[in-house]
């Protein structure tokens, strides 16, 4: 939709929902451009690969983590690098398949024949008959339902084709119960609008060479954060409904920083110095080598500096954010470690937005008195 005809029809659209799913309005998306694509699998089972190695082991080592993928996952890389073959004038520039999704990153490097919406149908296609192939389906056949994911009918583990379980970690005994359980009576379509992909996929336009190598390194590190997330459970899992000091929040990270007897609030002028801001950060770290927890919403350049000090001497904090979380939210790439290691809570006080919203004075204020309600709750 161009943003003429976007303009025209939005006065009768309704309230906007939160959506990771939309099309930029206006954008022409068979010009020339790069983009991140991503995509998950119907009801996120992990049918293309599972998560090997150790979350502690150093990069490039043998032990280090990684996917290894299943016969359909590897259809599904070589499909999505299939894309320069069928489209001369795409470049694949990057490609990560993990368990339950893939990330790709696409240069249309002229102006196209075909916009990206009809690359990706062409991909998804490409994987639905792989899917079909590989667990012995005919078009358009049936999948049951199991207690805990999908088996096609009369299917075992042996027959998908090596395919991991989707009920966990893939182990040899969970294939096993699986193939133990009873068939269900009554057959369900797993889904109307096709087989192996979730509706619909994410597109975020990279702009400039430093995004695109940010993003490259984001995808590099995957099985990393995957493996992290998986060796300390507690910590990455969303939790709502966290009151604090009479307020609701969203949280990811350890809450038991809420409950140190020792909190100071990070809170600094936009006039200060960078002499001040310096003598502030060695001050708090400091205070934090002693046991205070840090809290802060790192809004003004001193703030940042004596957050980012406290992050970079392993010391605990908490973080507040203007952004608030869905059930799949992750932290930042920089706070894996801190959160792994049980040094960091993150808060949002308000609901979930994936548009960037403008960080507003009152905003700003509130955010400010929150992290005061903290200290001293």
């Amino acid at each position: 939709m161009d943003k003429e005809a976007f303009l025209k029809h939005k006065p009768y659209a309704g309230p906007a929902k939160p959506s990771m799913l939309r099309r930029r309005i206006g954008h022409d998306y068979s010009s020339r451009c790069v983009y991140l694509i991503t995509m998950t699998t119907e009801g996120r089972r992990p049918l293309l690969g599972a998560l090997a190695g150790n979350a502690d082991a150093p990069a490039g080592s043998t032990d280090a983590p990684h996917i290894v993928l299943t016969p359909l996952g590897e259809r599904v890389r070589q499909a999505w690098l299939d894309n320069e073959r069928y489209y001369p004038g795409v470049t694949v520039l990057a490609t990560m398949v993990m368990p339950d999704h893939l990330h790709g990153i696409l240069f249309i490097r002229e102006e196209a024949t075909v916009n990206l919406g009809t690359i990706i149908k062409g991909f998804k296609t490409g994987c639905n008959k792989a899917y079909r192939e590989i667990l012995g389906l005919p078009r358009g056949g049936s999948i049951e339902r199991q207690e805990g994911g999908m088996l096609p009918r009369g299917g075992s583990i042996e027959r998908q084709g090596g395919l991991p379980s989707a009920y966990a970690d893939s182990t040899y005994q969970q294939q096993q119960q699986l193939q133990r359980r009873p068939a269900p009576g009554k057959g369900k379509r797993d889904r109307e609008h096709g087989l192996l992909w979730g509706p619909q996929y994410n597109d975020h336009i990279l702009e400039g060479a430093g995004e695109m190598q940010r993003w490259r390194d984001y995808l590099r590190d995957n099985p990393r954060r995957l493996a992290i997330r998986r060796a300390h459970r507690e910590y990455f899992r969303v939790q709502f409904n966290v009151t604090v000091a009479g307020r609701t929040y969203t949280a990811i990270g350890n809450r038991f920083l809420l409950d140190y007897p020792q909190k100071m609030q990070v809170q600094c002028s936009r006039r200060m110095t960078p002499a001040e801001i310096e003598a502030e950060v060695n001050r708090k770290k400091g205070l934090a080598e002693k046991g205070v927890v840090m809290v802060s919403p790192g809004i003004s350049d001193g703030e940042k500096a004596v957050m980012d000090a406290i992050l970079e001497a392993r010391r605990p904090q908490i973080f507040l954010t203007p952004r608030g979380f869905n059930e799949y939210s992750r932290p930042g790439h920089r706070y894996y470690e801190a959160c792994a290691e049980g040094r960091f809570l993150i808060l949002a006080p308000w609901p979930h937005n994936n548009r960037e919203v403008p960080l507003t004075r009152q905003m700003c204020l509130e955010l400010n008195e929150m992290a005061r309600e903290i200290c001293e709750g």
